[in-house]
């Protein structure tokens, strides 16, 4: 299996680019999703997508990347494959991405996929606070003196990690 071959593509390019990178070939959508880049000084999610072209004895995958900026729509690319579908509505569900022109020919447009009924939120974006975290310490310590209480060590300013919400969050 050779190394996949990488396509970074401006967004307004994103439904083309795939549908040229089909012709060539990568006809098997393995899956697409988005990488939070919300931190950076220009905040955006990066849409990612990975196609296969599967012939005897040889698999070769391509990736295409774009940017959207936090609050945008992409294309769909839903019209292009169907098996965009279950990706796009996931990408949907927990990253907030909207999907302009999706259909799966049920009428329904994005909806929730995974999570309960009634979620609130977009559980893999960075500034989405955990739970489980406000309401347990963190046993993972990175930090000298973090979950080590027999082994005192000089303090550094405490770095929280992500999705960890400040000591007020929460019930008291």
């Amino acid at each position: 299996m050779a190394e996949d071959l990488t396509r970074t593509v401006a967004r307004d390019q994103w439904r083309a680019q795939v549908e040229a990178a089909l012709a060539e070939g990568f006809t098997f959508v393995d899956w697409l999703t988005a990488v939070d880049r919300t931190y950076e000084d220009e905040p955006a999610l990066e849409i990612v997508t990975r196609l296969l072209r599967i012939e005897p004895g040889d698999v070769q995958g391509v990736r295409l990347t774009t940017r959207v900026p936090v609050g945008e729509s992409i294309e769909s690319l839903t019209p292009v494959r169907p098996g965009f579908a279950f990706h796009e509505r996931e990408t949907c569900e927990m990253f907030g991405q909207d999907f302009e022109g999706f259909t799966d020919d049920t009428g329904l447009g994005l909806r929730p996929l995974l999570l309960p009924d009634g979620f609130e939120g977009t559980p893999l974006r960075k500034d989405f606070q955990l739970a489980a975290r406000a309401s347990k310490t963190w046993p993972g310590g990175k930090e000298p003196g973090e979950g080590h209480d027999s082994m005192k060590s000089p303090s550094r300013r405490r770095v929280q990690a992500p999705g960890v919400p400040p000591p007020e969050w929460g019930p008291r």
